[in-house]
């Protein structure tokens, strides 16, 4: 088993400390602030002892077979709010109207997962009505900006012959803007109803939920004819866990606790680029 240690900034000395509750054969650098340690000794409480000491130091993990490599995979799937992109566009769009901490406490329940998703986001919606739909273009241009390291992970990813999904419990104004501007192969979201220019407060067709999120990457993969386990997902929500169950990587980005718990690899403070150095070339 292979460990590897990446941050914001890293220092080798303190690599080494926290290396050396796993016991590596030798540690390699493969990138400006990212180690490779090589044939760790694994199990629970080493993991709980880097677990611990990596969140101290602001470094990220990641336990990963040797015999693992990127080419294993044939799919990206990902979330959109708060995982691709930094913003909740619900929040955004709802600010238009002065009402983004109504919007943003009921974001943050679902995101959680003390609130059901479906029932969130109708209530969400419900709350946008009457807003001149030039808002979406507005959050769009002014406040949408890309995670640290999306766009060097997609071309790392695209480069090695990759299909990606956008699966988003959020909009299809922006989750159409996304495939166009990183050239996604696949997206699917929730599609807000506008009538004489204005949003009317309810979605139309069905919303996209866990459930809908895990339907849609185990029908991409039965598309691309390949299997769940060569597929890459990442989120950050209680509303991903679903899509992220049945992947053959599982990570977290930025995500909350629950998230956290449940992935297999958490990405807490380098860009979603970090993907990248898991594995060998």
């Amino acid at each position: 088993m292979n460990l590897i240690l990446q941050g914001l900034s890293t220092q080798r000395h303190i690599v080494e400390q926290i290396a050396e509750l796993a016991r590596p054969r030798s540690i390699v650098a493969i990138g400006e602030h990212a180690y490779r340690c090589l044939d760790c000794s694994y199990n629970d409480e080493v993991k709980s002892q880097i677990d611990i000491a990596a969140w101290a130091a602001k470094l990220d993990y990641a336990f990963i077979e040797r015999s693992r490599s990127l080419s294993d995979f044939k799919l990206v799937a990902m979330d959109m709010d708060s995982t691709l992109i930094t913003i909740e566009c619900i929040d955004e769009i709802a600010d238009m109207q002065g009402l983004k901490p109504q919007v943003a406490e009921i974001t943050e329940a679902a995101m959680r997962g003390e609130l059901e998703f479906k029932e969130s986001l109708t209530r969400r919606v419900a709350l946008l009505k009457g807003l001149d739909a030039s808002a979406l273009q507005r959050v769009y241009d002014e406040r949408l900006q890309l995670s640290p390291g999306a766009e060097k992970m997609l071309q790392g990813l695209q480069a090695l012959g990759m299909k990606s999904l956008l699966v988003s419990g959020g909009f299809t104004y922006f989750t159409n803007r996304m495939k166009q501007r990183l050239q996604l192969d696949y997206t699917h979201s929730n599609q807000l109803e506008i009538i004489d220019g204005k949003l009317t407060g309810k979605v139309i067709g069905g919303i996209v939920d866990g459930e809908e999120k895990k339907r849609t990457v185990a029908r991409v993969c039965q598309e691309l004819d390949i299997s769940p386990e060569q597929s890459i997902v990442m989120g950050d929500g209680a509303n991903d866990l679903k899509m992220m169950s049945i992947a053959g990587l599982s990570v977290a980005f930025r995500a909350k606790p629950i998230v956290r718990a449940q992935a297999d690899i958490a990405l807490n403070f380098v860009g979603l680029d970090g993907i990248l150095n898991l594995f060998h070339k």
